[in-house]
């Protein structure tokens, strides 16, 4: 292993150029290499000396590479991954990881024989919204939690443009591209449900996939906690809203990652990850006399840099990476019920 884990980036769109190229060209201990652009080459305008290939199998053949990212569409990750593990690269997956559980295992099962490791991009834990949550949630302060509620709601009501979402094949609809955001905040902090219901609808004019889901997970001790998304939302609920016996905290969905990178801020920015005044969450307690005594709860900095630390700490340290192959599984056998 080289001193810098020498990165590629199958897609150079909007995840590549977003979520993945920002966060590797900062980390010390990453070199971004190369990426592949099929048609339009701007990837060098950003990063000097970044190399281009025209394909992703000329991407997967570059020996230099011990790293891809593999950001491609949903449908094709499986094919992806099997081929770059197999060329001797970590891999690093959006989500969804792949269209089934039984995926999933194979592709593990594949990295273990090949002594490689494999990372999942769940980015949404280092969300500031639901990093608050999980504050929240280990203080103890809501007592013992018997109602949970995590909603991702979006007003679109046209089809989309990106077919691999829109039309009825492997891993597409809403269920497989808010599903795993939601599912994997949900199992980060509770685990592995005892059950889950889902239910799924087609609401949009002329979709062809699921535009609306909710999953009931039921877990130990009466613990109950709903998933939600709809595409035809014109006024959001609040995304996280908890109830305890001690009380109840509710908080929109409020983190600035996305906005901010797509509009081109630099990580290095002070106000990176940082929400806007006013999107505090409200905690409100029950006190000993039975009165209700209300908090408002400042948002934590959101920051991804802790995803990538995590994989460069498992490659060069060993150390565990914290979302767990048991995890995945557990999201995927969900999503496919």
């Amino acid at each position: 292993m080289n001193t810098e884990i020498v990165t590629g980036i199958m897609a150079f769109g909007m995840s590549g150029k977003v979520f993945h190229a920002p966060f590797i060209d900062k980390h010390p201990g990453f070199k971004l290499h190369a990426v592949t652009e099929r048609n339009q080459k701007n990837a060098a305008a950003i990063y000097p000396g970044i190399i281009s290939y025209n394909t992703i199998e000329d991407l997967i053949a570059d020996e230099k590479i011990d790293l891809i990212i593999i950001n491609t569409p949903n449908y094709t990750h499986f094919d992806y991954a099997t081929k770059a593990l197999k060329a001797g690269k970590h891999i690093l997956v959006e989500k969804p990881f792949t269209a089934t559980s039984a995926e999933a295992k194979e592709i593990f099962d594949l990295a273990k024989s090949v002594d490689k490791q494999v990372f999942v991009y769940q980015n949404r834990r280092w969300d500031s919204d639901f990093s608050s949550v999980r504050e929240v949630i280990e203080s103890g302060q809501l007592g013992k939690l018997n109602e949970v509620h995590f909603r991702f709601d979006r007003y679109r009501a046209d089809i989309g443009p990106k077919t691999f979402k829109e039309q009825p094949i492997a891993a597409s609809g809403l269920i497989y591209d808010l599903g795993p955001h939601l599912l994997d905040q949900v199992i980060s902090i509770f685990g592995k449900p005892d059950s889950s219901h889902k239910i799924l609808g087609e609401n949009r004019k002329d979709t062809k996939v699921n535009d609306y889901f909710s999953i009931h997970l039921s877990y130990p001790n009466s613990v109950n906690v709903f998933v939600h998304a709809n595409l035809l939302v014109a006024d959001p609920l609040p995304a996280f809203v908890l109830h305890g016996s001690h009380g109840s905290f509710i908080k929109d969905r409020s983190d600035v990652q996305e906005e901010q990178l797509l509009q081109g801020m630099k990580l290095t920015d002070p106000m990176y990850g940082v929400e806007l005044p006013g999107r505090a969450g409200k905690l409100t307690l029950i006190d000993e006399q039975g009165n209700k005594v209300q908090h408002l709860i400042p948002s934590l900095k959101g920051d991804y840099i802790p995803l990538f630390e995590a994989m460069y700490q498992r490659i060069t340290n060993q150390v565990a990476y914290p979302i767990t192959e048991e995890q995945i599984i557990t999201q995927l056998e969900i999503l496919e019920s």
